[in-house]
Protein backbone atom coordinates (compact mmCIF):
# COMPACT_ATOMS: atom_id res chain seq x y z
CA UNK A 1 0.00 0.00 0.00
CA UNK A 2 1.27 3.56 -1.10
CA UNK A 3 1.42 6.13 1.86
CA UNK A 4 0.80 9.64 1.17
CA UNK A 5 3.29 12.52 1.54
CA UNK A 6 1.75 13.33 5.14
CA UNK A 7 2.37 9.75 6.51
CA UNK A 8 5.98 9.30 5.39
CA UNK A 9 7.40 11.40 8.69
CA UNK A 10 6.06 8.85 11.15
CA UNK A 11 7.90 6.01 9.74
CA UNK A 12 11.09 7.73 8.61
CA UNK A 13 13.84 6.11 10.79
CA UNK A 14 14.51 6.15 14.79
CA UNK A 15 17.25 8.39 16.04
CA UNK A 16 20.57 7.86 14.00
CA UNK A 17 24.01 6.91 15.55
CA UNK A 18 26.63 9.71 16.22
CA UNK A 19 29.10 8.47 14.41
CA UNK A 20 29.79 10.77 11.94
CA UNK A 21 29.88 9.09 8.35
CA UNK A 22 30.39 12.30 6.46
CA UNK A 23 32.12 15.32 7.54
CA UNK A 24 32.40 18.35 5.40
CA UNK A 25 34.31 21.19 6.77
CA UNK A 26 34.65 24.59 5.20
CA UNK A 27 34.45 23.55 2.07
CA UNK A 28 34.16 26.00 -1.18
CA UNK A 29 34.05 25.65 -5.17
CA UNK A 30 34.85 28.16 -6.99
CA UNK A 31 34.62 28.52 -10.64
CA UNK A 32 37.32 30.70 -12.13
CA UNK A 33 36.12 32.97 -15.47
CA UNK A 34 38.23 35.24 -17.66
CA UNK A 35 35.52 38.94 -18.68
CA UNK A 36 36.63 40.99 -21.59
CA UNK A 37 39.84 41.11 -23.75
CA UNK A 38 41.79 38.63 -23.54
CA UNK A 39 45.03 39.13 -21.06
CA UNK A 40 43.58 42.15 -20.12
CA UNK A 41 40.26 41.81 -19.03
CA UNK A 42 38.65 41.24 -15.71
CA UNK A 43 39.64 37.81 -14.03
CA UNK A 44 37.15 36.52 -10.95
CA UNK A 45 35.56 33.03 -10.05
CA UNK A 46 31.70 31.95 -9.19
CA UNK A 47 31.49 31.31 -5.61
CA UNK A 48 28.99 28.20 -6.28
CA UNK A 49 29.97 26.96 -2.66
CA UNK A 50 31.52 29.09 -0.33
CA UNK A 51 32.35 27.81 3.15
CA UNK A 52 29.91 25.09 3.85
CA UNK A 53 30.34 22.49 6.92
CA UNK A 54 28.26 20.09 8.11
CA UNK A 55 28.05 16.18 9.20
CA UNK A 56 25.85 13.24 8.35
CA UNK A 57 25.50 10.18 10.36
CA UNK A 58 24.83 6.40 9.92
CA UNK A 59 21.50 6.00 8.85
CA UNK A 60 20.45 10.19 8.71
CA UNK A 61 18.86 12.23 6.24
CA UNK A 62 20.26 15.33 6.08
CA UNK A 63 18.21 17.63 3.92
CA UNK A 64 19.25 20.78 1.99
CA UNK A 65 17.04 23.48 0.71
CA UNK A 66 17.37 26.88 -0.80
CA UNK A 67 16.83 28.61 -4.06
CA UNK A 68 18.53 27.40 -7.53
CA UNK A 69 21.92 28.49 -7.75
CA UNK A 70 22.78 28.41 -4.10
CA UNK A 71 25.11 25.70 -4.57
CA UNK A 72 23.31 22.54 -3.66
CA UNK A 73 24.20 20.50 -6.29
CA UNK A 74 27.65 22.00 -6.28
CA UNK A 75 27.90 20.55 -2.89
CA UNK A 76 27.37 16.71 -3.64
CA UNK A 77 29.35 16.66 -6.91
CA UNK A 78 32.37 17.74 -4.77
CA UNK A 79 31.53 15.30 -2.15
CA UNK A 80 31.16 12.62 -4.56
CA UNK A 81 34.30 13.91 -6.35
CA UNK A 82 32.81 14.81 -9.49
CA UNK A 83 33.45 18.42 -9.26
CA UNK A 84 37.18 19.17 -7.49
CA UNK A 85 36.57 21.33 -4.55
CA UNK A 86 38.68 24.55 -4.17
CA UNK A 87 39.82 24.19 -0.10
CA UNK A 88 37.97 22.55 2.35
CA UNK A 89 38.07 19.11 3.84
CA UNK A 90 36.10 15.82 3.30
CA UNK A 91 36.29 12.89 5.40
CA UNK A 92 33.96 9.65 4.46
CA UNK A 93 33.93 7.11 6.74
CA UNK A 94 36.91 8.90 8.99
CA UNK A 95 39.14 8.75 5.56
CA UNK A 96 39.72 12.46 3.86
CA UNK A 97 38.73 11.98 0.32
CA UNK A 98 39.11 15.51 -1.12
CA UNK A 99 41.21 16.46 -3.72
CA UNK A 100 42.31 12.18 -4.23
CA UNK A 101 42.53 11.04 -7.70
CA UNK A 102 40.51 8.96 -9.44
CA UNK A 103 42.50 5.93 -8.46
CA UNK A 104 42.69 6.73 -5.58
CA UNK A 105 39.15 7.57 -5.02
CA UNK A 106 38.09 4.24 -6.66
CA UNK A 107 38.12 1.93 -3.64
CA UNK A 108 35.92 4.72 -1.77
CA UNK A 109 33.30 5.05 -4.44
CA UNK A 110 31.54 1.56 -3.39
CA UNK A 111 30.42 3.79 0.17
CA UNK A 112 29.33 6.82 -1.83
CA UNK A 113 26.70 6.69 -4.48
CA UNK A 114 24.53 9.58 -6.42
CA UNK A 115 20.92 9.62 -7.83
CA UNK A 116 20.26 12.18 -9.98
CA UNK A 117 17.58 14.88 -10.52
CA UNK A 118 16.87 14.15 -14.54
CA UNK A 119 15.57 10.30 -14.42
CA UNK A 120 15.69 10.26 -18.38
CA UNK A 121 19.04 11.46 -19.17
CA UNK A 122 20.80 9.79 -16.27
CA UNK A 123 20.42 6.21 -17.65
CA UNK A 124 22.28 5.03 -20.84
CA UNK A 125 19.44 4.70 -23.58
CA UNK A 126 21.50 1.74 -25.27
CA UNK A 127 22.17 -0.33 -22.35
CA UNK A 128 19.15 -2.71 -20.96
CA UNK A 129 18.18 -1.81 -17.46
CA UNK A 130 19.42 -5.37 -16.35
CA UNK A 131 22.84 -3.98 -17.84
CA UNK A 132 22.10 -1.06 -15.93
CA UNK A 133 21.76 -1.93 -12.84
CA UNK A 134 24.59 -4.77 -13.60
CA UNK A 135 27.47 -2.14 -14.46
CA UNK A 136 28.95 -0.82 -10.95
CA UNK A 137 29.46 -4.97 -9.87
CA UNK A 138 31.21 -5.18 -12.89
CA UNK A 139 33.15 -2.55 -12.14
CA UNK A 140 33.43 -3.43 -8.64
CA UNK A 141 33.76 -7.45 -9.21
CA UNK A 142 31.21 -8.28 -6.89
CA UNK A 143 29.81 -11.44 -6.93
CA UNK A 144 30.19 -14.28 -9.63
CA UNK A 145 28.43 -13.91 -13.45
CA UNK A 146 25.78 -15.87 -12.00
CA UNK A 147 24.90 -13.95 -8.97
CA UNK A 148 25.15 -10.73 -10.16
CA UNK A 149 21.79 -11.56 -12.15
CA UNK A 150 19.74 -12.94 -9.27
CA UNK A 151 21.11 -9.55 -7.60
CA UNK A 152 19.96 -7.33 -10.21
CA UNK A 153 16.50 -9.17 -9.86
CA UNK A 154 16.94 -9.15 -6.64
CA UNK A 155 17.15 -5.20 -6.61
CA UNK A 156 14.46 -4.62 -9.30
CA UNK A 157 12.28 -6.54 -6.94
CA UNK A 158 13.80 -4.12 -4.05
CA UNK A 159 12.75 -0.79 -5.61
CA UNK A 160 9.37 -2.32 -7.14
CA UNK A 161 9.82 -3.02 -10.08
CA UNK A 162 9.09 -6.59 -12.02
CA UNK A 163 12.51 -8.34 -12.31
CA UNK A 164 10.78 -9.67 -16.00
CA UNK A 165 11.62 -6.39 -17.26
CA UNK A 166 15.37 -6.21 -16.94
CA UNK A 167 16.01 -6.51 -20.32
CA UNK A 168 13.73 -3.88 -21.45
CA UNK A 169 15.43 -0.43 -22.38
CA UNK A 170 14.78 3.11 -20.38
CA UNK A 171 12.70 4.73 -22.66
CA UNK A 172 9.90 1.79 -22.20
CA UNK A 173 9.63 2.99 -18.63
CA UNK A 174 7.77 6.15 -16.65
CA UNK A 175 9.88 8.36 -14.96
CA UNK A 176 8.85 7.19 -11.49
CA UNK A 177 9.87 3.56 -12.68
CA UNK A 178 13.39 5.52 -14.16
CA UNK A 179 13.70 6.91 -10.84
CA UNK A 180 13.58 3.75 -9.37
CA UNK A 181 16.03 2.17 -11.74
CA UNK A 182 18.28 5.04 -10.37
CA UNK A 183 17.86 3.64 -6.81
CA UNK A 184 18.58 0.34 -7.95
CA UNK A 185 21.81 1.23 -9.68
CA UNK A 186 23.06 3.67 -6.32
CA UNK A 187 22.20 0.42 -4.35
CA UNK A 188 24.35 -2.10 -6.42
CA UNK A 189 27.22 -2.01 -4.39
CA UNK A 190 25.99 -1.50 -0.95
CA UNK A 191 26.87 2.14 -0.35
CA UNK A 192 26.69 3.48 3.18
CA UNK A 193 25.46 6.88 1.79
CA UNK A 194 23.32 8.39 -1.51
CA UNK A 195 23.46 11.46 -2.50
CA UNK A 196 20.11 12.28 -3.63
CA UNK A 197 20.23 15.25 -6.19
CA UNK A 198 16.16 16.80 -6.25
CA UNK A 199 15.29 12.85 -6.96
CA UNK A 200 11.98 13.91 -7.14
CA UNK A 201 11.25 17.50 -8.41
CA UNK A 202 11.11 15.64 -12.17
CA UNK A 203 8.08 14.01 -11.01
CA UNK A 204 4.25 13.99 -10.81
CA UNK A 205 2.84 14.59 -7.19
CA UNK A 206 1.56 11.09 -6.74
CA UNK A 207 4.66 9.79 -7.97
CA UNK A 208 6.73 11.93 -5.60
CA UNK A 209 4.95 10.32 -2.87
CA UNK A 210 5.84 6.60 -4.02
CA UNK A 211 9.51 7.51 -4.61
CA UNK A 212 10.16 8.97 -0.74
CA UNK A 213 8.51 5.92 0.53
CA UNK A 214 10.68 4.03 -1.29
CA UNK A 215 13.96 6.03 0.16
CA UNK A 216 12.37 5.61 3.34
CA UNK A 217 11.78 2.17 3.37
CA UNK A 218 15.32 1.11 1.91
CA UNK A 219 16.85 3.45 4.61
CA UNK A 220 15.02 1.35 7.01
CA UNK A 221 15.83 -2.09 5.86
CA UNK A 222 19.04 -0.85 4.82
CA UNK A 223 20.66 1.61 7.30
CA UNK A 224 21.33 3.61 4.07
CA UNK A 225 22.26 7.94 4.82
CA UNK A 226 20.92 10.39 2.17
CA UNK A 227 22.15 13.64 1.50
CA UNK A 228 18.91 14.93 -0.20
CA UNK A 229 18.63 18.00 -1.86
CA UNK A 230 15.40 19.44 -3.33
CA UNK A 231 13.26 22.49 -3.33
CA UNK A 232 9.93 21.14 -1.98
CA UNK A 233 10.18 22.06 1.83
CA UNK A 234 7.08 19.90 2.48
CA UNK A 235 9.12 16.55 1.28
CA UNK A 236 12.20 17.14 2.77
CA UNK A 237 9.94 17.82 6.37
CA UNK A 238 8.90 14.68 5.75
CA UNK A 239 11.97 12.60 5.12
CA UNK A 240 15.04 14.57 6.60
CA UNK A 241 16.09 14.25 10.48
CA UNK A 242 18.02 17.27 9.73
CA UNK A 243 17.63 19.98 7.25
CA UNK A 244 20.28 22.88 6.40
CA UNK A 245 19.22 25.76 4.42
CA UNK A 246 21.72 27.04 2.04
CA UNK A 247 22.04 30.77 0.46
CA UNK A 248 24.43 31.98 -2.10
CA UNK A 249 27.01 28.78 -1.21
CA UNK A 250 26.20 29.41 2.51
CA UNK A 251 24.14 27.24 4.94
CA UNK A 252 22.46 30.11 6.86
CA UNK A 253 20.92 27.75 9.20
CA UNK A 254 21.19 24.28 10.11
CA UNK A 255 18.41 22.43 12.94
CA UNK A 256 16.29 19.34 13.72
CA UNK A 257 13.71 18.92 10.90
CA UNK A 258 10.73 19.97 13.25
CA UNK A 259 12.68 22.17 15.10
CA UNK A 260 13.55 23.98 11.97
CA UNK A 261 9.80 24.57 10.92
CA UNK A 262 7.87 25.09 13.86
CA UNK A 263 10.72 28.00 14.77
CA UNK A 264 12.41 29.10 12.24
CA UNK A 265 15.00 31.60 13.57
CA UNK A 266 16.28 32.95 10.08
CA UNK A 267 14.87 35.80 7.93
CA UNK A 268 15.41 33.94 4.64
CA UNK A 269 13.99 30.14 5.96
CA UNK A 270 11.00 32.48 7.30
CA UNK A 271 10.34 33.79 3.77
CA UNK A 272 10.67 30.36 2.29
CA UNK A 273 8.75 28.88 5.05
CA UNK A 274 5.76 31.65 4.30
CA UNK A 275 5.95 30.70 0.80
CA UNK A 276 5.13 26.92 1.61
CA UNK A 277 1.34 26.31 0.31
CA UNK A 278 -0.96 25.03 3.57
CA UNK A 279 -3.58 22.91 2.13
CA UNK A 280 -6.45 24.66 3.70
CA UNK A 281 -7.69 27.70 2.17
CA UNK A 282 -8.87 29.54 5.52
CA UNK A 283 -5.52 28.83 6.98
CA UNK A 284 -3.88 30.07 3.58
CA UNK A 285 -5.51 32.94 3.23
CA UNK A 286 -4.94 33.85 6.80
CA UNK A 287 -1.44 33.36 7.63
CA UNK A 288 1.15 36.61 7.14
CA UNK A 289 3.76 35.89 4.35
CA UNK A 290 7.02 37.21 4.53
CA UNK A 291 8.32 39.27 0.92
CA UNK A 292 11.92 38.94 0.24
CA UNK A 293 12.42 41.68 -2.11
CA UNK A 294 14.81 41.61 -5.26
CA UNK A 295 17.29 38.99 -6.89
CA UNK A 296 19.88 37.19 -5.16
CA UNK A 297 23.00 39.18 -5.95
CA UNK A 298 25.99 37.29 -7.95
CA UNK A 299 27.90 34.60 -6.52
CA UNK A 300 30.90 36.25 -9.41
CA UNK A 301 31.89 38.42 -6.26
CA UNK A 302 32.59 38.46 -2.89
CA UNK A 303 30.03 40.84 -0.33
CA UNK A 304 30.89 42.45 2.91
CA UNK A 305 28.70 41.69 5.88
CA UNK A 306 25.78 38.92 5.93
CA UNK A 307 24.81 38.31 1.76
CA UNK A 308 20.90 38.19 2.62
CA UNK A 309 21.38 42.43 4.14
CA UNK A 310 19.71 43.46 0.32
CA UNK A 311 17.16 41.47 1.29
CA UNK A 312 16.41 41.05 4.35
CA UNK A 313 13.31 42.47 5.98
CA UNK A 314 15.16 42.89 9.15
CA UNK A 315 18.26 44.39 7.99
CA UNK A 316 20.38 46.48 9.97
CA UNK A 317 23.25 48.87 9.28
CA UNK A 318 25.93 46.77 11.25
CA UNK A 319 24.45 43.63 8.88
CA UNK A 320 26.51 45.32 5.72
CA UNK A 321 29.69 45.28 7.85
CA UNK A 322 29.81 42.11 10.12
CA UNK A 323 29.80 38.81 8.03
CA UNK A 324 27.65 36.19 10.12
CA UNK A 325 28.72 32.95 10.99
CA UNK A 326 26.75 29.59 12.14
CA UNK A 327 25.96 29.83 16.11
CA UNK A 328 24.46 27.42 18.04
CA UNK A 329 24.11 23.68 19.48
CA UNK A 330 21.14 21.55 17.90
CA UNK A 331 20.01 24.80 16.03
CA UNK A 332 22.03 26.46 14.53
CA UNK A 333 21.86 29.62 12.37
CA UNK A 334 23.97 32.48 10.59
CA UNK A 335 22.31 35.94 11.59
CA UNK A 336 23.34 38.86 13.71
CA UNK A 337 20.15 39.21 15.35
CA UNK A 338 19.31 35.65 16.49
CA UNK A 339 19.79 34.15 19.65
CA UNK A 340 21.51 30.86 19.81
CA UNK A 341 20.17 27.87 21.36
Amino acid sequence: MIQTVADLHSNSLAAPSRRPLLDVRDLKVYFPFHRGIPFFGEEGAIRAVDGVSFRVHEGETLGLVGESGCGKSTTARAIANLTPPTSGEIYLDGVRIDGLSPAAMFPHRRKVQMVFQNPYSSLNPRMTVGAIIREPMDIFNLHSYRDRRLEVMRLMDLVGLNPRYMNRYPHEFSGGQRQRIGVARALAVEPKIILCDEPVSALDVSIQAQVINLLMDLQQKLGVAYLFIAHDLAVVRHIAHRIGVMYLGRIVELAEAEELYQSPKHPYTQALLSAVPIPNPVMEEQRERIPVGGEPPSPDREYPGCPFHPRCPIGEDRCVEVTPHLIGNRHQVSCLKAEPD
